[in-house]
């Protein structure tokens, strides 16, 4: 028995793929391809492509938003940012505030006109972290006031007043959020590192009252030529005229 094998040609269009001839690209189509767009760099390149004044700008903005914490993440102002920049400074140039300043921060900065063309420079800190600012205030206080020369510097912990409860409400205020307590604070806080250590209130023929406050001597040296900058700034936030003024001690 003779078996005859033989190969049968299909015509399944599938089997046409393999055995037509590579096509050839067309000189047309080459140059299309060489003279495509070449892509856009990434963010990170063009950034570095910059010129190194705004590469220098984009890290200071960086490194100062470290250093201020503002509520319901509002933009800081120009001048806040050159606060917080000037305590990311002395964070890592002072070795004598380098550790204390390491956790610390601030919620706002403004400047208040006090005679003239002096002016004070007011920076708000977190009340939770008062303690700590107080720890360093001096040498806090006199590193900031050589970076902003001519200006005096004020630390004060930021402090919300609530308003009375309703009549018949059984919410209660606590005593340190009511308006006299907060100002009383505020009025600590000013003066430091000197204590109060007396207060008259003195009544005038219109009716206007004005407060003397005495301050403790042992920090004459510090505070002697910012008093006119504490009645200033209290005037300011408060509303209050207050006179400051160390105690004549007889001899």
């Amino acid at each position: 028995m003779q078996i005859k094998l033989g190969f049968q040609k299909f015509n399944d269009p599938l089997c046409s793929l393999f055995t037509q001839p590579r096509r050839q690209t067309s000189l047309s189509a080459a140059l299309s391809f060489s003279s495509s767009p070449s892509p856009s760099p990434s963010p990170l390149l063009q950034s570095l492509s910059r010129p190194a004044s705004n590469s220098n700008k984009i890290l200071k903005m960086y490194t100062s938003m470290k250093k201020i914490h503002k509520d319901k993440d509002v933009e800081p102002t120009e001048f806040e940012e050159s606060v917080a920049q000037a305590f990311f400074d002395l964070e890592n140039t002072n070795q004598d505030l380098k550790s204390d300043l390491k956790d610390l921060y601030i919620n706002s900065a403004v400047q208040i006109d006090v005679s003239g063309s002096r002016k004070a420079v007011v920076i708000h800190v977190p009340y939770r972290l008062r303690k700590a600012f107080r720890k360093v205030h001096v040498k806090l206080v006199r590193e900031l006031e050589k970076k902003f020369s001519g200006k005096d510097v004020i630390l004060i912990a930021t402090r919300r007043i609530l308003r009375p409860p309703k009549k018949g409400s059984a919410v209660q205020r606590p005593r340190s959020r009511t308006l006299t307590a907060v100002h009383e604070a505020m009025l600590e806080d000013i003066v430091l590192p000197a204590e109060i250590v007396g207060k008259r209130t003195r009544y005038r023929i219109d009716g206007s009252k004005i407060m003397k406050v005495f301050l403790d001597p042992k920090e004459r040296n510090n505070t002697e030529y910012k008093l006119e900058t504490f009645s200033a700034v209290y005037r300011k936030l408060a509303g209050k005229d207050v006179v400051f003024e160390f105690p004549v001690t007889e001899a």
